[in-house]
This record gives structure tokens, sequence and C-alpha cells, in this order.
């Protein structure tokens, strides 16, 4: 008979008096479950705990329908056809415009450029060429209090190899993150590969041992669920009960993706391709989402970037009634017709976003939703993407950003101020101090 294998709890003091730790994490048989904020992290007789703060980038390719995003006043302003699906959050976003790209070239450029603010990168298909990126600036002073630096994530397979846009390599429009000049990080798209690295506790991410931790058919819940059981019996009501409901989350996603894995397995009858990507995209997105709140809910991270589509991508949304490869509709020659199509995608997309942020809404911590609690960048690096303009991008800053964002605004820059200026202001909101980076001249006023 095989022996019980022993669960921990790791950085855990739950003795009366004292406070469970805000980096407390159960393991057990292969598993590491890291807990929510509790009550029972502060003890009674402590100040309230300063917020956390965690960044956060939504990026959408291949330029923006202007007619239906950019909003005709500053200041207070009336929602637009793309930004309808954000009402509920209009008074924690700030929508700003006048903006620009630092490095103008197609959308190897918007890429590249957008959180490096670079004005040059490769300029063959090998010559991978950019600066460290302002999440990797970020993840490396708040990634010390994490276990986990910063996530790059996509709803597109990664590809960093051979030339996609002007003869450039395909890492400029793949991935938005750069640990170095030359080093970009590849995002992740798998649901599996992000749970096992949120909750897995293997110690790496090679097949093989995946493979066995899979054959176990044990749940990550399952792995800890004795000290889950004696933890939830030293916390007060309030705890306990978020303690079960994260939970069920945990579980919920561990079901889908058994199940989305199970459907991959089986045999299907022999079909014409279809003209686009099925309603599956959906179910991919939310648990993609869902993932993402638990990461930042947890405190694994508090820097994450996300790739709704990577920039040319050809995917098609017939869900809402656009069969058209997004790519080439986006060179719509100013047909009024194929902009206001494009513009279905791009409301698509915002509602979407509004989905997250109802998930991150729906989490509180300390008096504060986790989106109170967050400063997240939406937009993308084209702005009139037929050709190819990188002048005043489409960007809004959601959430209250532990305090110093507060929305309901529209703030437009009259002397065309870059995104590598907006990041050095957005570093300063963090206590992170930058000189310079990529091709800024200054910070901004927000």
């Amino acid at each position: 008979m095989k022996a019980k294998q022993k669960t921990t709890v790791k950085s855990a003091n739950i003795h009366s008096g004292k406070s469970l730790s805000r980096r407390a994490v159960l393991k057990g048989a292969g598993a590491a479950l890291a807990l929510p904020m509790l009550d029972a992290m502060t003890p009674a007789f402590a100040a309230t705990p300063k917020p956390i703060h965690r960044f956060q980038t939504v990026y959408i390719p291949n330029g923006m329908a202007m007619e239906y995003w950019s909003p005709a006043s500053i200041g207070d302003y009336e929602l637009t056809p793309i930004l309808k699906p954000l009402a509920k959050y209009k008074n924690r976003m700030r929508v700003l415009s006048g903006l620009k790209a630092n490095w103008n070239i197609a959308h190897a450029g918007a890429g590249g450029s957008f959180l490096t603010g670079i004005t040059q990168g490769g300029k063959t298909e090998v010559e991978i060429l950019a600066d460290v990126s302002i999440d990797q600036i970020l993840a490396n002073e708040l990634g010390k209090q994490t276990q986990l630096s910063s996530l790059e994530l996509s709803m597109d397979a990664p590809a960093l190899a051979g030339a996609c846009t002007v003869n450039l390599s395909c890492v400029y429009t793949h991935t938005l993150s750069w640990r170095g000049k030359t080093q970009p990080l590849p995002t992740e798209h798998n649901p599996r590969a992000l749970f096992e690295r949120l909750f897995g506790d293997s110690g790496t991410t090679a097949k093989e041992v995946r493979e066995v931790r899979l054959r176990q058919q044990t749940s990550i819940l399952d792995a800890v669920l004795e000290k889950l059981s004696g933890l939830e019996n030293q916390l007060g009501y309030e705890d306990r009960h978020l303690v079960n409901s994260y939970t069920e989350s945990v579980r919920n996603i561990e079901r889908r993706i058994q199940k989305a894995e199970e459907q991959i397995d089986m045999d299907l009858p022999e079909l014409d391709q279809p003209a686009g990507v099925p309603p599956v995209f959906e179910e991919h997105m939310e648990i993609m989402q869902d993932l993402q709140v638990l990461a930042l809910q947890t405190d694994l991270t508090r820097v994450i970037t996300f790739m709704m589509s990577k920039e040319q991508s050809p995917r098609p949304y017939p869900q809402i009634g656009v069969p058209d490869a997004h790519h080439p509709l986006s060179h719509h020659n100013n047909n009024p017709v194929l902009v206001e199509r494009m513009s279905k995608i791009n409301t698509y997309h915002t509602t979407l976003f509004a989905k997250y942020l109802d998930k991150l809404s729906a989490i509180q911590e300390g008096g504060n939703s986790l989106l109170d609690n967050m400063t997240i960048v939406y937009g993308g690096g084209l702005s009139n993407s037929t050709i190819h303009s990188g002048v005043n991008l489409p960007i809004l800053l959601a959430g209250g950003g532990a305090g110093w964002l507060s929305g309901g605004n529209h703030v437009h820059y009259e002397n065309e101020p870059t995104m590598a200026d907006l990041h050095l202001s957005l570093m300063e909101k963090f206590g992170v101090s930058v000189e310079k980076m990529g091709g800024s001249t200054g910070p901004i006023s927000l």
C-alpha cells in the first residue's frame, strides 16, 4: 500500500494572537495552493495594510476603428460605440488620446515598441533587438514580494522565429515583454500549462514530469484537502466563506480544463474546415481570464501582460457576424462599410474586457475590490490600421491604481508624447523611478 504523502503549510502561523502570512501556501502531493487575502493575515491590533498595487496590460491588435472609439469631448465625455460595453466602469477608466508609438513601422513596431518604447528594433528576420519593457522593469521590483515575477499570456500560440511583417522577426508581433535588449519573453496560451505553473509543485514544466502529475488523477485541491480542512477550522466566518469561494473557483477551472482536454482527444467526424474559429474561443478566453484573476487574487504575481491576439492576427469572428479575417479587414482603405465591420471586432474586444473587469471587481480585499488595486493599460500600438498609423493611439487606463487613478474623463495630449513617456509616469505611480526608457523624453502629467 502506498504511503500517505505528508501535506504541509508553508509560511503559515495561525495560532491565537498571530497572523497568517500573506504568502501562505498549502503544499502536498505535488501541488501548491496559494491563499487569497484573508482577515487572518492581519492581526486585529494592526493597522490597515497598504493596498497591493498591481499592473496589467491588455493588448488589442490590428488597430482600431477610430471613428467608433474616440470621444468627441475632453474631460467628461459621452461613451462611443466601442466604449459602451464598459459603461459600468466609466468612473474607473480614463481614456487617453494624442499618444504616439515610438517605433512606427507596420505591425512589428506596434507590438515591439508598445511596452518597450524602442525607436528601432531589428532590421532583419534574425536580428532580434529591443529593450527592457515596462512590465519587466516593474516585475524586477514587485516580483520581490511574489512567487512569480510576471506572467506573459496570449490567446495565440507563441512564435519567436521566422519573419512575420516587413521581413522582420515574428518576435515583434507575438510578444510585448522583453527582459533585456535581446531577451524577448514567450507568451503562454495553454490554460493547462498556465494552471500547472500557478498551482503545480513539480519544480519544472518538463512535459514528462507534468504527465506523471496528470497520471496521478488527483486535483490540486485533492492534494491539499486535509490541510485545507484544518485551516478552515481555524478561520472566522468571513475567511471561511472566502476560502470556500476561492477553492470552488480553482476546482471549477480544473474541471473545465480537463473537459477541454477530453474533447481534444475525441474522435470527430470528418468535416470541411470551418470558415472561422468556433465559439470555443470564448471558453478559452474565460478560462484564461479566470486564471489571471486567481493569480492576482492569491498574490502569486502582480504583473501580467495579456494579448487578446497577436499583431497580424487573421482570426475571424463569425460569432458576431464578422466572417472576415481580422488582419485583412483592418486594411479597409477607409471604406465606411468595412470600418463599421472592423468596429464590431473592436467592440467585441471591449465586451470581453468588461467581463474581465466584472471578475476583478467581484473580488474583495481590504475593503476595496481587486480592480480598485490595479492599474490596467488597455489598447494597441496602431490607430488607423489601413495606413499602419502609430499616431493618436487608442489607449485607456482602467482600475483604481490602489488609490491614484480616478476615472470618468478623457485626457488629450496636444504635443504628441509617446508611449514611453506614459510608461515613465506609470512607473512613478508604483514607486519605481526610471530616468529614460526607449525613446522617452520625460514623464507626462496623469
